[in-house]
């Protein structure tokens, strides 16, 4: 199993909707978003409330082989709010 590890830029987003407007990888086995994959620091906002500019928060994406896991750092570093992508196993 290989994993990657994303920065995904939340600002102006309400909740997990930045995530949830992220193209898959088709091949993925699992995937997860939050602060315990790290974070631009904590949110000092409502939870209704959009991200502040600048906030980014992490997400795990696990695949089968680290060759599916080089073909999908390809993949989510063309997406917009995609800061960073790395294996890191």
């Amino acid at each position: 199993m290989a994993t990657i590890r994303l920065k995904i830029d939340v600002s102006g987003t309400v909740g997990d909707q930045a995530w949830r407007g992220i193209k898959q990888y088709d091949e993925i086995q699992s995937a997860d978003f939050g602060p315990q994959f790290g974070s631009g620091g904590r949110c000092n906002h409502p939870r209704n409330a959009p991200h502040a500019k600048g906030e980014w928060i992490g997400a795990e994406i696990r695949l089968q082989t680290p060759l599916l896991a080089q073909y999908a750092v390809s993949h989510y570093l063309e997406q917009e709010r995609v800061l960073d992508a790395d294996v890191v196993d």
